[in-house]
């Protein structure tokens, strides 16, 4: 972790012992994850405790190690305390539109880092989209604002066809939050980078447009 600076050594340890504790404690996994009818009732630290609280060790490795390769990326264009500034909105927004899409359905419950690593891993794309990354299933590695809008893509389809246990829109929602902060701190690339701006809104406005034909 020598290439880490201590906010995101720090993020990372508080996700590993917040959710350690979940692990070991129902009543307090119980009272901190996202819940639509807990949230209703006025708890609304749920929106930001859920994001440091996992499922299992596997959830939680798999969303650290994501972090662990990206947010170096945007601490080095933006510096520590703008890292935390995207971390923590795409947090906030991830589980913004979770609970828009499932206002209605009060037993509805989630947890994980995803919606703010998503964000952060969007932000990063956004500030240096020539990266290439390498994924097991894919051979070769691909640019990573391909690999960007082709997630999110995935999102739409697995907020549409429900696939898996996966809170699909909280991870849309981080994107859009990792790339709406990253263009107010970094306004500069909408002069040197525009047409990635427009290739990695497309998704977003996708989503948006489906929103308003009333197929999501």
């Amino acid at each position: 972790m020598g290439n880490l600076d201590l906010v995101t050594i720090i993020v990372i340890a508080a996700n590993a012992i917040i959710s350690y504790k979940g692990f070991n404690d129902y009543s307090f996994f119980e009272r901190y994850k996202f819940n639509v009818g807990g949230i209703v009732r006025g708890e609304k630290i749920r929106m930001f405790s859920s994001g440091f609280l996992h499922v299992d060790m596997m959830h939680l490795i798999f969303n650290m190690f994501t972090l662990y390769f990206f947010a170096p990326v945007v601490v080095f264009h933006l510096g520590t305390f703008h890292f935390l500034v995207i971390y923590v909105a795409s947090l906030l927004l991830g589980n913004l539109l979770s609970f828009y899409f499932h206002k209605n359905e009060h037993y509805y419950s989630a947890v994980g880092a995803s919606g703010a690593v998503t964000g952060v891993l969007y932000s990063a794309i956004l500030l240096q989209p020539s990266m290439q990354l390498g994924l097991l299933f894919i051979p070769l590695p691909i640019p990573a604002y391909v690999f960007g809008i082709l997630y999110l893509m995935y999102s739409i389809y697995g907020m549409k066809s429900k696939i898996g246990n996966i809170g699909h829109d909280a991870h849309f929602g981080g994107a859009i939050g990792g790339y709406v902060a990253t263009l107010i701190l970094m306004p500069s690339l909408f002069q040197t980078d525009l047409l990635m701006i427009g290739l990695l809104a497309l998704p977003i406005i996708v989503l948006f447009v489906m929103h308003k034909m009333g197929k999501l």
